[in-house]
C-alpha cells in the first residue's frame, strides 16, 4: 500500500474527483450491493462493461481481483486493496492497476434513503487531469447502475 501524501506543491482537491448519488433504499440494502460480489459483479464500472471476479476479500488488507470485460472486446485486470472497511458506512479501496487511486466510498443515511459518495483520488494533479472526464462520466455510470440495482433489488 502506498503513501497517500500529498505531492509537495499539489492541493488535493485539484486530483479528487468527488460523486455522489442519492438513492431511495435503506443503507443496508444499498451497502449489501456492494458486500456481496454477485450483485456488485452486475453493476460496477462503466455502462456495457461486465465482470468476473476471481477474489472479493471485503476486510481491511483483503484483495479485490477481477476483470472488466469492456464492449469492444478487450478485458481490463483489476487489483485493489481494502485500507478500510465498516459495515454500512464506509469502504476505502487501493486500487493499482492500470490509474493508482484511493477511492472512499461512504453510505450515509439520510432519512430512508442513502447518500452514496465517492472520493476518488489521484497520485498527481497531471494523472488525474489526464483522465478526469473519463472519470467523471464512469463514475456516474457507476452509480446509476448501483441505483438500478438496489432498486431492482428493494421491489
Amino acid at each position: 500500500m502506498s503513501d497517500t501524501k500529498t505531492p509537495a506543491g499539489e492541493n488535493e482537491g485539484e486530483r479528487t474527483q468527488v460523486t455522489q448519488r442519492t438513492i431511495d433504499a435503506p443503507r443496508e440494502l444499498v451497502y449489501s450491493a456492494f458486500r456481496d460480489p454477485e450483485q456488485l459483479a452486475r453493476w460496477w464500472g462503466p455502462d456495457g462493461f461486465t465482470n468476473s471476479f476471481r477474489e472479493f476479500d471485503l476486510r481491511v488488507g483483503g484483495y479485490w481481483r477481477f476483470t472488466m470485460h469492456g464492449p469492444d472486446g478487450r478485458d481490463y485486470p483489476n487489483e485493489s486493496c481494502f485500507l478500510e472497511v465498516i459495515e454500512n458506512e464506509r469502504v476505502v479501496i487501493e486500487h493499482f492497476s492500470g490509474h493508482h487511486f484511493i477511492l472512499t466510498i461512504t453510505f450515509t443515511r439520510v432519512g430512508n434513503a442513502t447518500v452514496v459518495g465517492w472520493h476518488q483520488l489521484f497520485d498527481t494533479v497531471e494523472h488525474y487531469r489526464e483522465i478526469a472526464e473519463f472519470v467523471a462520466q464512469a463514475n456516474e455510470h457507476n452509480l446509476s447502475r448501483l441505483e438500478a440495482e438496489v432498486l431492482g433489488a428493494k421491489k
